[in-house]
């Protein structure tokens, strides 16, 4: 069994219009885990997700999911997808039942009621069961789409900015069950502009811009790599400027003239001890001293801003 349930290789769309949406991507991803893509609007990522669940028309590259090729084995391909997208697709006059029920049936499973039931529940949605779509809130309804796109079971699920619009505790809910979904093997991909949502649940992150990938990288490796710690110095007495023997350091000065600010990445602490020396030796004292590390959206800004 390939290890990769997702594999594009050098996959580029260009729309009549002449926009380029895609430019020679290439993503592979493993099963059981959960991808984040992160890129500002308009960066391809919607156009990516669309092109592989077959919604819209492939430029050139090739696309397998778990072995099958999109194009060639178009049917096979969509019953391995569940893919929850940004707008509400569900008709408004159909029950939450009749909705799971048929959707189900669309791409040829067995009728599995206990399943459903269970998926229902699992999504706060079983008391709703009988009621009309129209009748439920922002946040049923965007419980819903996922019940429905996770009703034939599939083995990888897209879930297409799942939280925008949606409350904190509900967001909360969907982290919940995604983590649950991915343990249970199935791969996910989602695209967030909720960068504290990346950083909460993906296994790696993907950052795309102006249709191009420009990383993809395990999370923990990229904020090891990318990120970088703040040191910051509370200074017994404030000091007009910083000494120039401690310009090698590179230290930013608060305005007030009562803060030092040393950034450092995450295997330089060998370089305060010395830092805090030089401190000494200047005759600067300081009544206290924390870190900050970088987060994830920091990074992310870096890298857009960089096109790294």
């Amino acid at each position: 069994m390939n290890s990769y349930i997702l594999d594009i290789q050098n996959l580029s769309k260009q729309y009549p219009s002449g926009h380029k949406a895609l430019n020679d991507v290439s993503l592979q991803v493993e099963r059981g885990k959960i991808l984040a893509l992160l890129g500002p609007n308009g960066a391809g990522k919607t156009t990516l997700i669309s092109i592989v669940c077959g919604l819209v028309k492939p430029g050139p590259g090739s696309i397998q999911v778990d072995g099958l090729d999109v194009i060639r084995d178009y049917r096979e391909v969509r019953k391995k997808i569940g893919l929850v997208p940004q707008e509400l697709s569900v008709s408004m006059f159909e029950t939450v039942w009749d909705t799971v029920t048929l959707s189900r049936g669309m791409f040829g499973k067995p009728a599995d009621p206990v399943y459903l039931e269970s998926l229902l529940r699992e999504l706060s949605l079983w008391d709703k069961r009988k009621s009309k779509i129209m009748t439920l809130s922002g946040g049923m309804k965007r419980r819903v789409l996922i019940a429905k796109a996770l009703s034939h079971q599939p083995d990888i699920l897209f879930l297409d900015e799942p939280t925008a619009g949606v409350d904190v505790e509900l967001r909360r809910d969907m982290w919940g069950l995604i983590r649950r979904l991915r343990d249970n093997g199935v791969t996910i991909i989602l695209t967030t502009h909720y960068i504290e949502e990346a950083e909460e649940m993906a296994d790696r992150i993907g950052v795309i811009n102006k249709g191009e990938l420009i990383l993809v990288e395990e999370k923990n490796t990229l904020m090891t790599r990318l990120g970088s710690k703040n040191l910051i110095l509370e200074l017994a007495e404030p000091i007009q400027q910083i000494p120039e023997a401690l310009a090698p350091y590179g230290l930013t000065l608060s305005k007030d003239g009562a803060q030092l600010v040393y950034t450092y990445d995450s295997h330089a602490g060998h370089e305060i001890s010395v830092l805090l020396r030089a401190l000494q030796e200047q005759g600067i004292e300081y009544r206290d001293l924390h870190t900050r590390q970088s987060s994830l959206e920091d990074i992310f800004v870096n890298l857009v801003a960089e096109g790294v």
